[in-house]
């Protein structure tokens, strides 16, 4: 919930001619719905991709200011993002309702960025590895392996958000790797080789670089340093810091 629509678009224009090559690196922001459609519009070389920050679980119907995957998928939004540690820990989303939302996400033709917990409380008493694996389990409930092939995983210790203090690059690779066992345990190896799992919890220019070099970390969810358009523009071009 940052930025004005003008200061959206603004941030679009900086960008444009600025980000690499979609075949080499996929860039994405996304936004509060509110300024999604201004965004597409200034989105004018499409390298960038505009998605969104959570939907709700209904196509349409009497559930006042939220936010439908329909409307989402015909306006051309590719992604949506699902279970933000955000959405889990001030709007009280349940794994069942995180659940309910990757199934319509899915329904309507778009990804889903499927975020997954971990507590500092959790790491420190030795239950991350139950932590992280159920949340996984129960986002993909129901999600056939095709379905499932498409979705994109973000790993985001709720300790390193917003912090300052990101995970190590060991600690982000493992939180990275047990989602990808988690897969495979759940569906086949091919399928979780398959699947792109991202890093997301004080992502900054100085350390993205780092986190792409190990082998179970396909990318990053940035946060803070994403509203920046320069800090925006250095991390979707990590390859030259």
């Amino acid at each position: 919930m940052n930025k004005s629509v003008a200061e959206a678009r603004s941030f679009i224009e900086a960008v444009q001619g600025k980000l690499p090559a979609a075949d080499t690196v996929e860039t994405a922001i996304a936004a509060p719905a509110l300024f999604l459609q201004t965004m597409l519009d200034a989105n004018q070389d499409n390298i960038l991709r505009i998605a969104a920050e959570t939907c709700y679980y209904e196509d349409e119907g009497a559930y006042t200011g939220e936010t439908s995957p329909k409307a989402l998928h015909e306006m051309g939004i590719p992604y949506t993002i699902v279970g933000h540690s955000e959405r889990r820990r001030y709007f009280n989303e349940t794994d069942d309702v995180i659940n309910r939302k990757v199934l319509a996400v899915l329904r309507n033709g778009m990804t889903p960025i499927v975020c997954c917990d971990e507590t500092m409380g959790r790491r420190e008493s030795g239950e991350k590895i139950h932590w992280v694996v159920n949340q996984v389990s129960a986002a993909l409930k129901g999600v056939s392996i095709e379905d499932a092939a498409k979705i994109v995983i973000a790993y985001e210790p709720s300790w390193a958000i917003g912090s300052g203090n990101s995970a190590s690059s060991d600690q982000a690779e493992e939180g990275c790797y047990l989602i990808r066992q988690t897969l495979a345990d759940i569906y086949s190896d091919e399928m979780a080789n398959g699947v792109r799992v991202l890093y997301g919890g004080s992502v900054k220019p100085d350390n993205i670089a780092g986190l792409m070099q190990r082998d179970n970390v396909d990318g990053v969810l940035a946060g803070g340093s994403s509203l920046d358009e320069q800090s925006f523009i250095q991390l979707a071009n990590y390859q030259n810091l």
